[in-house]
């Protein structure tokens, strides 16, 4: 039993050790290298601590060589772009001038509900106020808004507003949610108006359309694959 307790107490600081050296990021701001090195040293810390009849160096040498793969490919990542988007990748724009790009999400298998929860998480439920959302490397979004979107503290400036509803999404990839619609106070009729205003004759043909918290209606077309 003191075996075990002396084995758990070794790997558990060694872990501790390396993690430190590996950076202060938390998980969600890894990069995949970091995050696949860092299941790999619990998997190899977990057996030599569960299993006594193994020998404590056949956790430890892994455990250091993984550090040193580490520190080595951290290192070249910020000597050379090259290898530094290899193994971490390029940052992915979703939005670009207020346009989502579809081939993007298509291509990084991101729906747009999923899009518009990130945004909401930022603070940006109006998709439309949006100039530039960019998906970083580690999997988090930035989000740049467009001119005299940003965000203000109404506190600061003395000003008092109602609160806003949250948008509503009428369609989505060419299909009507008839049931946001009529719960939004309007029918097909209006929104066939509002298609035809933009000189569209099909629902199938929009890709993303809503309504702002002010009512205001918006649209996106489908790329044309």
């Amino acid at each position: 039993m003191l075996i075990m307790f002396v084995r758990a107490f070794i790997l558990y600081f060694l872990v501790v050790v390396v993690m430190r050296m590996m950076g202060k990021r938390q998980i969600a701001q890894m990069q995949p290298f970091e995050l696949v090195i860092t299941l790999l040293i619990a998997e190899l810390a977990a057996t030599p601590m569960e299993n006594a009849s193994i020998p404590l160096l056949n956790g430890v040498i892994p455990i250091l060589t993984l550090l040193s793969v580490q520190v080595i490919v951290s290192y070249l990542s910020i000597k050379s772009e090259t290898i530094s988007n290899i193994i971490c990748g390029k940052p992915s724009i979703l939005i670009s001038k207020g346009v989502v790009d579809q081939s993007e999400l298509r291509r990084l298998r991101i729906n747009m509900n999923d899009l518009l929860e990130q945004l909401r998480l930022k603070d940006y439920p109006n998709i439309s106020d949006v100039e530039y959302c960019i998906m970083e490397t580690n999997g988090d979004i930035s989000v740049i808004p467009k001119t005299g979107k940003a965000q203000v503290s109404l506190e600061d400036l003395n000003i008092s507003k109602q609160q806003e509803q949250l948008p509503v999404t009428l369609i989505l990839d060419g299909q009507l949610l008839s049931k946001n619609l009529m719960n939004a106070g309007f029918n097909e009729d209006w929104l066939e108006q509002q298609l035809r205003k933009h000189k569209i004759d099909k629902i199938d043909e929009v890709f993303f359309a809503f309504l702002t918290s002010s009512k205001e209606f918006h649209l996106q077309k489908k790329q044309i694959s």
